[in-house]
């Protein structure tokens, strides 16, 4: 155990990712208690029977009453419809934080449906797996990886700090503070349309052709093509000036690239190639 903090917490949503979350918050820090809150009795029932949360409630505003931190793991929708049904079960002085993908609309309508005595700090971890349920849950995929929160000056700085020290602890590198609205632009293309050309290519006519001559690089791009449907077409929904802004830009580069290998334009297919193949190794994903 890395550090000792006297608090509940409450995951609700014990799938990959609450589910992801309460595993490493149980294996690295030390609380009072970790409860959790979530549709499906018999994933509960498994958790507490290994340990990873403390109690079972068939009241589920016992632990919301006397949690000091609610981690809210479910669909954008979901946590939205989740604050408003809750708003008075709250605890007082309560840090109430998120993990879903998109950031404007959730941080706007905490603003709108939470106490004045809560503090909301949206949050985005930019880990996962392709696979969806608790039984994939695994405290160590966060290792390493990037966590977004998104505070505000109006955010109190002694809570901000707090679910930084926390989110280290289970394992981030780095926590990233930016803007919601920045945050929704910015996983349009880093995290949501890398999905969507997973997609792409998987629903291509070209598959069925060549589904047996499949090499490391289709395997590579289309991974993340084993997709949670039902979040992901909510996702792209909920943030779908972005998303659109980045599908238009890149069928823009499709296009162009389209035309060097039309017209024969050798030289300026090497540039593009060439400039792709420096800025990926400058990623040095290997080495992180």
């Amino acid at each position: 155990m890395d550090i000792t903090c006297d608090f509940n917490i409450t995951i609700v949503g014990l799938g990959l990712i609450g589910g992801s979350m309460a595993k490493s918050i149980r294996e690295n820090l030390s609380v009072k208690n970790i409860w959790a809150l979530d549709l499906d009795r018999g994933v509960l029932k498994e958790a507490h029977e290994s340990g990873i949360i403390d109690d079972l409630f068939e009241d589920d505003t016992i632990p919301l009453k006397n949690s000091d931190i609610v981690i809210l793991c479910t669909y954008p929708n979901a946590v939205l419809e989740f604050m408003k049904k809750n708003r008075d079960n709250f605890k007082h002085g309560a840090l109430i934080t998120d993990t879903s993908g998109i950031k404007e609309k959730i941080v706007q309508g905490a603003r709108d449906v939470l106490r004045s005595d809560c503090e909301f700090i949206g949050g985005h971890p930019m880990s996962g797996k392709e696979s969806m349920g608790y039984k994939y849950s695994d405290g160590s995929i966060f290792q390493g990886t990037n966590y977004i929160i998104t505070p505000d000056e109006k955010s109190n700085k002694e809570l901000v700090l707090l679910l930084k020290e926390i989110l280290f602890t289970i394992g981030f590198k780095r926590i990233i503070e930016m803007s919601p609205r920045e945050h929704d632009r910015i996983v349009a293309y880093t995290s949501q349309l890398p999905h969507i050309l997973a997609c792409i290519m998987m629903n291509s006519k070209s598959f069925e052709l060549s589904k047996d001559l499949h090499g490391g690089s289709f395997r590579d791009i289309t991974r993340v093509a084993d997709i949670n449907c039902e979040l992901w077409s909510e996702l792209l929904h909920e943030n779908k000036q972005n998303i659109v802004a980045e599908l238009e830009a890149v069928i823009d580069d499709i296009n162009n690239i389209s035309k060097m290998i039309d017209n024969d334009d050798i030289d300026s297919l090497k540039v593009v190639f060439k400039n792709s193949s420096m800025l990926r190794k400058e990623m040095n994903y290997e080495k992180a």
